[in-house]
């Protein structure tokens, strides 16, 4: 009797390094070099330190990550978890297609953006170049994406390098700046209080960390290797965000950093002149790039896995034989990622993904303590301590400080993420002919 052909799975070829690079990528996406100018108005030559205390609050959930990543190594990360702490499909499925939507619109935003400085660069200030630059962008990505996650990982390290060399330059220069600032000072009139509203603000410059976990079955020895690529990336990022952070007000008056419109462009004009925002200009292309490159590979990898877990068709985890991609996913994201390009601007509602990101936080953390209480004894090769009972003092801070964040929110943020909610609910049961609606039980190696 012939035995059934195997159909192909995802190949593990993401070494430590490529997937270190990957999340540092991630992490520094392109916000740090806008984001850095309102930082240095609220904090002033003190923002090193809000750098430092939002890693530690992103570090919190970070390592929530590493313990659960190494005790199940899947796509889908954040849906295999909440599966296998609560074994309700509703609610993975909202988390997963949170996380879905998050990705695309997060893509197509950032692609716009590459698109934007693409036609400043070129001196043609133009919304329909913007969107037909974007579009190109998104084609030629998903087709690396589509090729495998080896050409997929060597250009995010490419890109990561030239993303990372924007901020070592704006390092370096800061040794010839003309400032002699005090680093331990506030603004004028201002209180330690502004500290705590920037570290809110810049904890979103940490969101990326957790992408790592979404390719774990393409990743080498992963019970290993993921703890460490989260614990390493947001390590890396913290550096170099804290010595741009002291570099910039090296150079000019943290004033003149908070009032422009591109920070890093002007900090690196004031030392190497119109040629240095040229630069900086080039890099954030690479910056935009990389950040829509690796949302395209985990956004694909979340509807493989939870297809893969029939909680979606389960034609979206097909593997190409060739490639070892999952080809249907891949297409997919990429079609779902060019439509909302075409309205041009979506960045309202592009925010309120981050604040999707932080319900994904809550629940992942609540999922770490819940598996602690339910499966004391499983295998975890990266444990978390100290615990109280049993139960990771840091995943409770985590989940405390994430519920704390979800009040920084405007009301129409919130608005619209409720209304992704309730368009995923709607999803869920439109699909129950072609889904599994209810738990599975253990997740499928």
């Amino acid at each position: 009797m012939e035995e059934p052909k195997k159909s192909p799975k995802l190949k593990r070829r993401v070494s430590l390094f490529a997937l270190t690079v990957y999340g540092v990528g991630n992490v520094l996406g392109a916000g740090i070099y806008a984001l850095i100018g309102e930082v240095v108005g609220k904090t002033g030559n003190l923002s090193w330190l809000a750098f430092i205390l939002a890693s530690i609050t992103g570090a919190l959930t970070g390592l929530s990550y590493a313990e659960l990543s190494a005790m199940y190594p899947k796509s889908a990360a954040e849906f295999v978890y909440t599966e296998e702490a609560f074994k309700k499909r509703r609610l993975s499925f909202i988390l997963g297609w949170i996380i879905i939507f998050s990705g695309i619109l997060s893509a197509s935003t950032v692609a716009l953006a590459f698109g934007g400085y693409l036609s400043d660069l070129i001196n043609i200030p133009s919304i329909f170049l913007n969107i037909i630059f974007a579009i190109i962008l998104v084609l030629i990505l998903s087709i690396i994406n589509f090729i495998g996650i080896k050409t997929s990982t060597r250009t995010n390290i490419l890109f990561t390098l030239i993303e990372a060399s924007g901020l070592i330059i704006i390092i370096i220069i800061g040794f010839f700046g003309k400032q002699e600032p005090n680093y331990f000072i506030l603004p004028s009139g201002s209180s330690f209080a502004v500290i705590f509203s920037a570290v809110a603000l810049i904890f979103f410059a940490y969101i990326g960390f957790e992408d790592i976990a979404n390719i774990a079955e393409e990743v080498k020895e992963p019970q290993k290797n993921i703890p460490k690529a989260i614990i390493y990336s947001i390590i890396i990022t913290t550096i170099l965000y804290c010595f741009t952070a002291i570099a910039v007000v090296s150079i000019l008056p943290y004033g003149d950093i908070a009032d422009a419109d591109a920070p890093l462009n002007s900090v690196a004009k004031e030392i190497l002149g119109p040629g240095g925002g040229i630069v900086m200009s080039f890099i954030a292309l690479f910056a935009t790039a990389n950040t829509v490159l690796i949302m395209l590979i985990v956004t694909s990898r979340m509807m493989y896995g939870m297809a893969r877990d029939k909680a979606l068709p389960e034609g979206l985890s097909r593997i190409s034989p060739k490639y070892r991609t999952p080809i249907i996913a891949v297409l997919l994201t990429m079609g779902f990622t060019i439509i909302p390009i075409l309205f041009g601007d979506i960045s309202l509602v592009a925010h309120a993904t981050v604040f999707g990101v932080l319900i994904n936080f809550i629940l992942v953390n609540i999922s770490l303590l819940a598996l602690r209480k339910k499966k004391p004894d499983l295998e975890r090769p990266f444990k978390l301590k100290p615990s109280i009972k049993g139960y990771p003092v840091i995943a409770l801070l985590g989940s405390i400080i994430c519920i704390a964040l979800l009040f920084t929110f405007n009301w129409y943020i919130i608005l619209i993420q409720i209304i992704i909610i309730l368009c995923g609910i709607v999803v869920f049961y439109a699909m129950k002919s072609k889904i599994d609606t209810k738990s599975i039980g253990k997740i499928k190696s």
